[in-house]
């Protein structure tokens, strides 16, 4: 490795604090709706990355709109995001971003790290994506050590909303898309260490139906029943899958109902799709449409839907094919097998494709089970993934990678 990159050496060294910040971060609890533990998060990335200078704010968001138990339309707070910009004047600009928040709420059990062997650490959004964060924090600490980083300007954005949508922060990373000519986004590898080159897109949605309450004995005959009328819904939805591929419905959280003696008068279903092209949209919402207005025309039933589509498929197109090779030959050069392939899942590098900025959105750590109190990191890939990130970060600076937005 030539002297230009001798800095990625340097974060060998510091294996031994990446693992704590991991930890330290992983046991703060920043759910998507815990805006305090997100305060405390944001607090703590702030005075860690305010030593690689540029102009550092935190944003606040709207507040985002939802479906409250009542089935009325309610405004929930969001946390702020955390904004750094650096040398915004350079010829090559890139974008580098990753969530604070998880999924993991304050009433969940799963809350603390544990170390289950020197090679693995278990614990709270230790892969997705308390690593991610460290691992981009290292990368840039290692550009801003090397003779090219004036050649380079770089923006952070941090959201708290990514888990749930990104609601807040879109707006931001749309503007992020229009100021960068590349970006990198810190997600997990999926499970075997791999990239991803495509991805589904995602929709949410919430239906409520509303019935008519009577006494479950003496006056049943006068009620209409909302869950009765859900559930005739649910199956219809439930119906698509497996007639289209590429396409899920999960039927995720169904509310309603009370006293065993009473026609239950309110019932709200939450769902969430993932598809694989724009026509499966139109299906999708067409079938919601159908069946909402078919439900208005039972005697005593209502039924109305809210939501839509927030993240669009993303296509493995050559712009981000021609990236991906980038990432390979930096792993190549550092003894690291890159690959990728397709996922279903959904992130902000949906978003960024969108809105024109082509990205890798799996630059961060390797680990597994995300989602469920059994996630854990590989505590190697630390180092790792922040060495690959430095690496090509130095290269597009230097020149030795060259790169223009199409």
């Amino acid at each position: 490795m030539s002297n230009t990159f001798r800095p990625v050496d340097w974060i060998d060294s510091q294996a031994q604090r990446m693992l704590e910040l991991v930890e330290r971060w992983a046991n703060i609890n920043s759910a998507s709706d815990n805006v305090y533990g997100l305060g405390q998060m944001a607090t703590a990335l702030a005075d860690t990355f305010r030593p690689l200078g540029g102009q550092m704010k935190l944003i606040e968001l709207a507040p985002r709109q939802i479906i409250d138990s009542s089935g009325q339309v309610a405004q929930k707070p969001l946390g702020r995001a955390l904004s750094i910009i650096k040398r915004p004047d350079a010829p090559l600009r890139v974008f580098l971003g990753i969530h604070m928040d998880t999924v993991y709420r304050l009433d969940h059990p799963f809350q603390t790290t544990e170390r289950l062997d020197a090679s693995t650490l278990r614990g709270p959004g230790v892969a997705d994506a308390k690593s991610g964060i460290v691992v981009m924090l290292i990368a840039l600490e290692a550009l801003e050590r090397s003779n090219v980083a004036d050649l380079i300007g770089w923006e952070v954005l941090i959201n708290p909303d990514e888990e749930i949508g990104s609601p807040g922060s879109t707006p931001l990373l749309i503007q992020c898309a229009k100021r960068n000519h590349l970006g990198f986004v810190f997600e997990p590898t999926l499970a075997d260490g791999s990239l991803v080159g495509q991805r589904k897109g995602s929709g949410s949605f919430t239906i409520v139906v509303r019935g008519r309450s009577a006494h479950a004995g003496r006056e049943f005959h006068l009620g209409s029943n909302a869950i009765t009328a859900m559930a005739q819904l649910i199956t219809e939805l439930d119906g698509l899958n497996g007639r289209f591929e590429g396409l899920t419905i999960n039927i995720a959280c169904v509310e309603g109902g009370g006293p065993l003696n009473i026609v239950p008068d309110l019932a709200i279903c939450r769902l969430n799709v993932r598809h694989v092209d724009v026509q499966q949209e139109v299906t999708v919402q067409s079938k919601i449409d159908e069946v909402v207005r078919q439900l208005g025309e039972y005697n005593g039933i209502r039924a109305e839907w809210h939501g839509g589509f927030t993240a669009p498929p993303k296509p493995l197109d050559e712009t981000t094919r021609r990236l991906l090779e980038h990432v390979a030959d930096c792993g190549r050069e550092l003894g690291v097998d890159v690959t990728w392939r397709s996922t279903g899942g959904v992130c902000d590098g949906n978003r960024l494709t969108e809105a024109g900025l082509p990205n890798v959105d799996t630059m961060g750590a390797r680990g597994g089970d995300i989602h469920s109190p059994n996630e854990y990191l590989l505590i190697d890939s630390l180092t790792e993934r922040a060495k690959l990130t430095a690496l090509l970060l130095m290269k597009l600076a230097s020149g030795q990678v060259t790169w223009s937005r199409d």
